[in-house]
């Protein structure tokens, strides 16, 4: 714990209900982080989730070049716990007031558990919340904006695999685009089916699956090939963009993979970090998943919290397209997977910070 630089744990004085918050550093500038509602089978459960995903939290902003640190709030909720209106409003409240408690040095959004709605009800209390529903001016559901910066980043998978010597398998492309690439989306959510639609509007050939059989009606709608859930991971395919459950990266699965190039927004797609350096052995390209995610608290965080207008809001997601092509690029002079690349590159980002 000695790591993070501020853990609060508190009983909410409203709802009772243990709420945890923990800056892991702020070093690159104030802290942001979600709000995650969930229920585990002990309040310290919680903890360990909150400083791992504050952990996480530095790493996805710096390698976002975003001018921010990480940080995480748990609402920990005993098991069985249900929240009635009331009782859900009263422990978001405690949450605005722990939030606002740091004084400017942490901003709160939304995660497991909690929704644009919710961050109106934390932005009683605090300022420093983004999301919030737009009739309170704040940015709205970040879905759209989340799979921009996937689009942005796969764009940048695209230019580099045209490239000689670039990954294996495979139908091609057309020219650094989508245009007649087979791409297959794992997950047609809301953010999945986004990326799903603009992919199938600039000329890719999409398979497509999801858990949910009503999903169909999206495959449908695009002209997609829907492919039975279990057999989609090994699809042959030029793109693999996973936009469902994480952890299914996995050393066992890598042998199977038939893609060149792995981006989605998916959280925690790795099974474990050294499943990064197997697929750079396979020489398939993987963009690490808090980066090629980055999009919607990039915008949110923009509009909400740096008062930046539309466009230029817009223009900072996609600049997850540049950034994603240097990481690679990097990755390939020092031989190493991008998650070692992108690590070094934290280091050295917070190190400078640390030192001026």
């Amino acid at each position: 714990m000695f790591d993070y630089e501020q853990v609060r744990i508190q009983r909410g004085a409203r709802s009772g209900f243990p709420i945890i918050a923990a800056i892991h550093s702020t070093a690159l500038g104030p802290a942001i982080g979600g709000c995650r509602l969930w229920r585990y089978p002990d309040w310290r459960d919680g903890l360990t989730d909150a400083l791992r995903l504050a952990k996480g939290m530095t790493l996805k902003n710096a390698a976002a070049k975003l001018a921010h640190g990480g940080g995480k709030t748990v609402i920990a909720l005993p098991p069985g716990a249900v929240l009635d209106d009331a009782a859900r409003r009263d422990v978001l409240l405690d949450v605005g007031e722990v939030v606002e408690s740091f004084a400017g040095q942490y901003a709160t959004g939304p995660d497991v558990g909690t929704s644009t709605e919710d961050m109106g009800v934390i932005g009683e209390v605090t300022k420093q919340v983004f999301c919030r529903p737009e009739p309170l001016g704040g940015s709205g559901d970040p879905a759209a904006y989340t799979a921009a910066g996937v689009r942005a980043a796969i764009d940048a998978v695209c230019r580099l695999l045209d490239t000689p010597g670039s990954g294996t398998g495979g139908t091609g492309g057309t020219g650094g685009t989508v245009r007649g690439r087979t791409v297959t989306v794992i997950g047609l959510g809301h953010v999945g089916a986004h990326l799903a639609r603009d992919l199938a509007r600039d000329g890719a050939q999409l398979l497509v699956t999801d858990i949910d059989e009503s999903r169909r009606v999206v495959a449908a709608e695009i002209g997609a090939t829907w492919c039975e859930p279990g057999a989609a991971l090994t699809a042959e395919a030029d793109l693999l963009v996973p936009a469902a459950l994480g952890g299914q990266l996995t050393a066992e699965v890598v042998p199977a993979l038939r893609c060149r190039a792995i981006v989605g927004p998916a959280n925690n797609q790795l099974a474990d970090d050294g499943v990064a350096r197997l697929l750079h052995e396979r020489g398939i390209r993987w963009v690490p998943d808090y980066l090629a995610s980055a999009g919607g608290v990039t915008y949110a965080v923009a509009r909400e919290l740096h008062g930046a207008g539309l466009d230029e809001a817009r223009h900072q997601v996609l600049g997850i397209g540049a950034v994603t092509e240097e990481l690679l690029r990097t990755a390939d002079r020092l031989g190493t997977d991008p998650h070692q690349a992108a690590l070094g590159r934290v280091r050295e980002q917070l190190a400078a910070a640390a030192s001026s």
